[in-house]
């Protein structure tokens, strides 16, 4: 028996007339077919799960990409806003020069240099606002249309003769639009019935 022993542990060591071992017919740690399908229900789950948080994390970068690039567009169109606003306060002394200079100036006058002085003020005024159109500024008139908070500014209240309360009766300054946005709000007489 000692000798038997030995022979099957020279064998084990050697490998000599051993054979490759036959792999057994079932697994070490068979799994029942109702546990393959839980783990089967398991994974199609994360799938899912995945597959959702994948589809919400694009469309929230497209979100922020959309956000962004309107935040870019909107910088290229409204970077200028507050030199529009500077350069409208330049406009409106323009116009009020120019104003002046049309009551001095008279036809009978001898002197002409005062109506020069008005035709030039009057080039100057209509290149600046050519120059506010092309770059998306537009002066409001208001005057016959119904008043809006977000675009006017009331200041006073005049009798509705032969006007629809509530429109525009009269305008004291000019406002100003830039892409359709008010960048100064016109400041405004608004009509209203006359109580006697």
């Amino acid at each position: 028996s000692p000798c038997a022993f030995s022979t099957a542990a020279q064998q084990r060591s050697t490998g000599d007339e051993c054979g490759p071992e036959e792999p057994s017919e079932e697994p070490k740690h068979p799994l029942s077919d109702c546990a393959l399908e839980h783990k089967a229900i398991k994974l199609e789950e994360q799938v899912r799960d995945l597959t959702e948080r994948y589809r919400k994390a694009l469309a929230d970068s497209e979100n922020v990409r959309r956000r962004t690039q309107k935040f870019v567009e909107d910088a290229k169109l409204f970077g200028i806003q507050s030199f529009c606003r500077d350069l409208v306060e330049v406009a409106d002394i323009l116009e009020k020069t120019a104003e002046s200079a049309a009551g001095h100036a008279e036809p009978s006058d001898p002197n002409p240099t005062l109506k020069k002085i008005y035709e030039g003020l009057s080039l100057i005024e209509a290149k600046l606002q050519s120059v506010f159109a092309k770059h998306g500024l537009q002066k409001m008139n208001p005057v016959g249309g119904r008043y809006d908070p977000y675009d006017h500014e009331i200041i006073c209240h005049v009798p509705a003769e032969g006007m629809q309360p509530g429109t525009v009766a009269l305008v004291t300054q000019d406002g100003y639009k830039l892409h359709g946005r008010t960048i100064r709000h016109a400041l405004v007489g608004v009509a209203v019935e006359a109580q006697e």
